[in-house]
């Protein structure tokens, strides 16, 4: 049976699974860790990607990304590569690494984004690699213990995650962690691997069935739409930042200048949450370069995105007038 082809483009929430050939181990000590961990972040920061949470098991791992203009395919061709170059040249042995392809599985951000990253973080403990919360946030290969603030590095969105729980640090931290704790009695959770979802639950299910999506029935059917669509037509060009600013700034009557600038107007703080929604969520820009453009601190971005995005919940014609296709 022929592979499907991967479902990919700038913006979306991909939940991507590598593991070792015939289950054998990818990480035999901490230098492995620290090489895959060192090579992940470079790539992360390099390309443009965001990395909302992993974790690293002995024999596989896990990643939350959202996409950039960088295809999926490339980064991961990338860092499999270079992992598997430096593996088998540390312990002289030569042939593939990992098993088959990785997984990658196109995910709904609402109401997966949070479940996601709980499921991702909570692995360690599933594979009794630590044994409760209090050891998987000393955990050195997952980002739980950078979201706790245990430690830090240069390439996990850590702010727009903790936006979800609160307005400060300290209190969306204490948030997170019961987030955490109330994980640990539902399992396994073989729904957000690719697998068909039950019937009843917090989470509906999501039929026509497609292992390449988590999402409801209507986000399936939307994803293989535009899937089709570009492989019939051509994808339509994204907007470029800077048409996008003007268009923002028609809908809204105000000039590219005051949206960089900003204020407390109402019309302008509605205009920066869709412009920050857009880029982010749409044409695939990275919070960081966002907050650069806009002046706003990346936190603010995320806070601001999400507000964009439940404008956008409310009254979905906002998006007609700026994009023919996002």
């Amino acid at each position: 049976m022929p592979r499907r082809a991967r479902l990919d483009a700038p913006g979306v929430l991909q939940h991507v699974i590598a593991r070792g050939i015939e289950k054998r181990e990818l990480f035999s000590c901490g230098e492995d860790y620290e090489f895959f961990v060192k090579r992940l972040g470079k790539l992360v920061n390099d390309t443009g990607m965001e990395c909302f949470a992993w974790a690293l098991l002995t024999n596989h791992f896990h990643l939350l990304l959202r996409t950039s203009s960088v295809s999926l395919a490339t980064f991961m061709r990338r860092l499999l590569t270079a992992y598997g170059v430096y593996y088998n040249r540390r312990y002289e042995r030569s042939g593939h690494l990992f098993q088959n392809r990785y997984r990658s599985i196109l995910c709904e951000l609402d109401p997966y984004f949070l479940e996601l990253v709980r499921y991702i973080h909570l692995n360690p403990i599933r594979a009794g690699i630590v044994k409760d919360l209090e050891e998987l946030e000393r955990y050195p290969w997952s980002g739980c213990k950078i979201l706790m603030g245990k430690a830090k590095n240069s390439w996990q969105n850590t702010e727009e995650v903790l936006a979800y729980f609160g307005n400060t640090e300290m209190m969306a931290r204490l948030k997170y962690r019961t987030f955490m704790a109330e994980g640990l009695k539902h399992g396994r959770r073989p729904d957000l691997v690719g697998q068909a979802l039950p019937q009843s639950g917090e989470i509906k299910d999501a039929k026509p069935h497609d292992s390449r999506i988590l999402g409801d029935s209507e986000f399936v059917k939307q994803v293989l739409n535009r899937k089709q669509k570009r492989v019939e037509g051509g994808e339509a060009e994204r907007i470029p930042w800077t048409d996008l600013l003007r268009r923002v700034g028609i809908q809204w009557d105000l000039s590219p200048e005051e949206l960089l600038i900003g204020g407390k107007r109402p019309s302008v703080v509605r205009a920066r949450s869709i412009l920050s929604y857009v880029a982010v969520r749409k044409i695939g820009m990275k919070t960081i370069d966002v907050a650069e453009l806009l002046g706003f601190s990346q936190p603010a971005v995320s806070k601001s995105l999400l507000r964009g995005e439940e404008m956008v919940k409310e009254n979905p014609s906002l998006m007609e007038s700026l994009q023919r296709k996002l």
